[in-house]
């Protein structure tokens, strides 16, 4: 097993961006006292829309995705921490702040905010490298779009349709067809999210392999599949007249076709996230699931 690449911390931080969670008074709020404890160390911040709206400060900066920064902080849960992974330029460093309830790649919850900013600017941190896959739709009746998926993307019947026919193949060969409500298509980091619930494999975060997992599928011998994430998957819808959507981290995605194809291969970008506690994938996995035992990275029972 791989152990997390670890990257030496900038000589100086220069350039911040803070990212709050929408609609969210507590993550704004958050947001704006973090800007102000930057300012007076010297750093730029830069933040989101919204932030930016309810600031009360002149010379503020907005949130530009396709800049580049020194670190971006994102100040929500599992949800905004995704949504603005997907968006960053490739190299930034990101530091998810988790604000809400269950979260597997939020490092530091509210109260320890400040103590890891600290560490931070100081350069106690290490730096793990996650996957991305690129997804690109082409449609039957003429028209594509592409997508980033830092979890997954899932093909899935609507609410009153019927099961749904979905060819997949890898790298040009048939793999099966699957007669299911649906199929999961997971990076590692995306393997405790939806592919867990149904049933798939929980992945070690640093693994070069994505999953396909069926949902509900009609043919019990169709079990979850790991492969390389070298390769190209390729899904093709088979089903007529059947609501079909395509979703992609859970928050953005469109309707399906019949004989739309999706092409899935590992993205170029990967994320960065920054990590300051010993806490291992295995603690979080012990804490978060409640599987028993000591969260203490080295502890015994």
């Amino acid at each position: 097993m791989s152990e997390p690449k670890t990257a030496a911390a900038p000589k100086r931080f220069r350039r911040m961006a803070v990212v709050a969670k929408p609609n969210s008074r507590e993550a704004v709020k958050v947001a704006l006292e973090l800007v102000e404890w930057l300012r007076r160390r010297g750093i730029t911040p830069a933040l989101d829309a919204a932030s930016l709206r309810a600031a009360q400060m002149s010379g503020l900066e907005a949130f530009e995705p396709s800049e580049s920064y020194d670190l971006v902080i994102s100040l929500g849960g599992d949800g905004t921490l995704l949504s603005v992974a997907r968006s960053l330029e490739d190299g930034v460093l990101l530091l998810g702040v988790n604000l809400g309830y269950l979260g597997f790649l939020t490092e530091v919850g509210r109260v320890d905010l400040y103590p890891s900013m600290v560490n931070v600017l100081q350069g106690r941190f290490r730096v793990e490298e996650r996957s991305l896959l690129d997804v690109q739709l082409g449609r039957n009746e003429g028209g594509n779009g592409s997508y980033r998926a830092f979890n997954d993307a899932v093909i899935s019947k609507g609410a009153r349709s019927r099961i749904i026919e979905l060819e997949v193949g890898l790298d040009g060969h048939l793999v099966a067809r699957y007669r299911a409500d649906g199929l999961i298509i997971s990076t590692p980091t995306g393997s405790t999210a939806y592919n867990l619930s149904a049933g798939g494999p929980i992945l070690e975060p640093s693994l070069p392999v994505m999953v396909l997992t069926p949902i509900c599928p009609h043919t019990l011998s169709l079990r979850p599949m790991v492969v390389p994430d070298s390769s190209q998957v390729e899904v093709i819808l088979r089903t007529h007249r059947e609501e079909v959507h395509l979703t992609v981290d859970g928050q953005e995605g469109t309707s399906l076709g019949y004989g739309d194809r999706l092409r899935m291969t590992r993205s170029d970008r990967r994320v960065r996230l920054v990590k300051i506690s010993d806490r291992t994938f295995y603690d979080s996995l012990r804490g978060k699931l409640r599987w028993g035992g000591l969260q203490g990275s080295g502890s015994s029972p």
